[in-house]
């Protein structure tokens, strides 16, 4: 064999392996991502459940604006919007060229259609009261839709950015449960009832083509199920990972990303304002005084989670940390009670939803009360039925405590009727306030005071955020840390090997 042939060879050779070695090197362009329940549908403007928002919304369907990963609002099929000086008119320039994924245009028509058929009579969106103070849909042109309010509601447009709020193209109404048709990055591919749904890469996407072109949603309820099967490779991603108690394992190993945010879901201890001792606020501050927040993060999530100081999380715009204005002080706790009327403290019952993170919270709150002569008898209540009918609807409670996981929901306190019976005219005051807002700024700035007066005033027992842990292969990017509104947005997710 000659030194020209053989040098031939060696080259050839070493091409080949760079070549493979290349290809080997090139990133994935596929997710699997675990879930702990599977949607009932796929609509979710026609059906509540928190889980359909997590595998359709931003992948497939979207809205005319949409909630960024840092709880801002931002353009989306409307590429700008206008409000009137009194408030009552938003005129909505939406953008050119959007098609839905079965090939009809999108225009003010379609979102005409979209935001009329959550207002009609028969409705069945679960948000559907959001958007009651809208009077009037008006498609003025083709690329404009007019939105008339009865009265100023400065949250309206981020409420529109919520998965209700998607833009569907009417002739799959009836089909979008099960075959959703939307305009976003991903389009439906297939379900496997009970096992999974693939989403596919919509190739005729109006916006920034995805990284990925596909993505699959396995649906796996038992965290040491979830955790085996990261573990073994049959799922790269948990955005939303159950097992606070689990989360070592896989900090400890490089081949995973472990990532800590925060949710939209408030935990709190809510208190029946209208009856005695609770209708005095130096009971109320006495009593949230007399918890260790971070004691009750530390024993029920593993120390996940965010202690606050009012009803609102850190994943929303605005937030202040407030945990600071009542702060464990069972001394100052004591006195505040005997000024009050109750040196001696009282007993009262909490009704407790049989939910494993109110369970393990109760029996800590439980040890803590009893520290300042208050004894606290722990009530099971069977969740959902009848602790909706006994605490939210009929208010036959003393304490309750629930994750309320509507993102954004402070206004809750200024709600007539309301499970809290809470009546606080500054507070009243301070969400009409924000309701009226002419600008990002002032709505804020309205959130920010309404936050103020609930830690003060402590119509509920403010005690943590619900965080959001995040579970993934080292090598993926573009994963949300925090959780706004409840999602799992892969539209910029990408593997980086």
């Amino acid at each position: 064999m000659t030194s020209h042939f053989r040098f031939l060879l060696t080259t050839a050779a070493t091409v080949s392996l760079l070549a493979a070695g290349n290809a080997i090197a090139e990133p994935r362009t596929d997710l699997i991502l675990g879930m702990s329940t599977e949607p009932s549908g796929l609509d979710p403007t026609a059906a509540a459940p928190v889980a359909i928002g997590q595998v359709v919304w931003q992948n497939l369907f979207e809205g005319l604006v949409a909630i960024d990963k840092d709880g801002n609002i931002e353009p989306e099929l409307a590429e700008d919007w206008v409000i009137s000086d009194d408030g009552l008119t938003y005129t909505f320039n939406l953008r050119d060229s959007v098609t839905f994924q079965n090939g009809e245009a999108f225009n003010a028509d379609t979102a005409k259609y979209t935001i009329d058929r959550i207002l009609a009579d028969d409705s069945v969106n679960p948000q559907k009261s959001l958007y009651k103070t809208i009077t009037s849909v008006k498609a003025t042109d083709a690329d404009t839709l007019e939105l008339t309010l009865s009265k100023p509601s400065a949250d309206l447009l981020y409420w529109l950015g919520f998965p209700t709020a998607v833009m569907i193209e009417p002739t799959s109404e009836a089909t979008n449960a099960t075959n959703p048709i939307g305009t976003g990055p991903f389009k439906f591919s297939e379900w496997k009832k009970g096992n999974q749904v693939t989403l596919v890469e919509n190739t005729n996407y109006w916006g920034k083509a995805p990284k990925l072109d596909k993505v699959t949603f396995r649906f796996i309820g038992d965290p040491q199920a979830q955790a085996a099967a990261l573990t073994s490779g049959g799922i790269d991603v948990v955005p939303e990972f159950t097992a606070p108690e689990l989360v070592s394992q896989f900090e400890k190993n490089n081949t995973f990303s472990t990532v800590i945010g925060t949710s939209g879901m408030e935990v709190v201890a809510g208190m029946n304002n209208a009856k005695k001792p609770f209708n005095d606020v130096r009971v109320r501050q006495a009593l949230m005084m007399a918890i260790d927040r971070q004691g009750i993060v530390d024993a029920t999530n593993a120390g996940f989670g965010t202690p606050i100081g009012s009803h609102f999380s850190p994943s929303d715009a605005g937030y202040e940390d407030l945990a600071g204005v009542l702060p464990y002080d069972p001394t100052k706790a004591k006195k505040l009670l005997a000024e009050a009327g109750y040196p001696n403290g009282f007993t009262f019952t909490m009704k407790m939803p049989n939910r494993t993170y109110a369970e393990r919270a109760s029996e800590i709150m439980q040890a803590y009360f009893s520290m300042i002569g208050v004894t606290m008898i722990i009530e099971t209540s069977e969740f959902p039925a009848k602790w909706v009918q006994d605490v939210f609807k009929d208010t036959n409670y003393d304490m309750t405590i629930i994750g309320h996981a509507e993102p954004l929901d402070i206004g809750i306190y200024a709600r007539k009727p309301y499970y809290f019976n809470y009546e606080n005219p500054d507070f009243n005051k301070t969400m009409v306030e924000v309701a009226n807002a002419k600008s990002e700024e002032e709505r804020v700035a309205g959130y920010q005071q309404a936050q103020k007066i609930l830690a003060e005033d402590v119509p509920a027992l403010f005690i943590y955020a619900s965080p959001k842990i995040g579970i993934w292969k080292s090598g993926l990017n573009g994963m949300w840390t925090n959780a706004p509104v409840p999602s799992n947005d892969v539209t910029d997710a990408f593997w980086k090997e």
